[in-house]
């Protein structure tokens, strides 16, 4: 008997920090993946070939794949397709920028069916708009990562926080498991520049 045909899912592209994995992006794939294939794309920045991490961005992207995969398994993929290289700042301004283009390139890289991307920022919905990459702009979620990041270093100063409450028992292990990473940027500044709801770190953006 001959197989019937069966339609191609859309694919949802979900590019984010994703530093950490809460509670909220769980929910957000959750309802992604529940009527699509969905890749998430956690934004990667490089320096001479290594990957930049801070205090707002601390956890490497191979971390934050182990979290994701922990709690989703292989339901979702993770690539590291949404990655800038240094200086950053030559992919500024968007669209005037050849070096800006690659980004949708890497972004659409294998697809070859309908897709939109996914974003709770009006403005990083807006440059999504002007690369014509079909952004889907969702209702942002209350408590964001930046949120839980604080209450993170809080605690790794010895404070008593309940950071805990907003992630996933998976992903806290894996951060308990990586607690040196989060003592190292708690008394570290805050050194990013954010351009069109998107934030760089300021090491490597000139």
């Amino acid at each position: 008997m001959t197989p019937k045909y069966r339609k191609q899912m859309t694919v949802a592209i979900y590019p984010a920090h994703l530093n950490p994995v809460t509670k909220a992006h769980v929910e957000i794939i959750n309802e992604l993946k529940s009527q699509n294939e969905v890749r998430v794309l956690p934004v990667v920045f490089m320096l001479e070939g290594k990957e930049i991490n801070s205090r707002s961005f601390p956890f490497s992207f191979e971390l934050r794949k182990k979290m994701l995969k922990a709690v989703f398994g292989d339901s979702i993929s993770v690539l590291s397709n949404y990655t800038f290289y240094a200086p950053f700042a030559k992919y500024m301004p968007p669209m005037l920028s050849p070096f800006s283009w690659k980004i949708k390139k890497q972004i659409l890289e294998g697809i070859d069916t309908d897709y939109f991307t996914y974003t709770g920022d009006k403005a990083e919905g807006f440059v999504l708009k002007l690369y014509g990459l079909n952004p889907k702009i969702g209702k942002r979620k209350e408590t964001s990562a930046s949120y839980v990041k604080q209450k993170m270093f809080d605690a790794a100063l010895g404070e008593e926080t309940d950071w805990e409450d907003y992630v996933e028992p998976e992903v806290v292990k894996i951060i308990h498991d990586n607690w040196d990473v989060v003592k190292k940027f708690a008394n570290s500044e805050d050194q990013t520049y954010r351009v069109l709801g998107m934030k760089f770190p300021s090491t490597g953006f000139w």
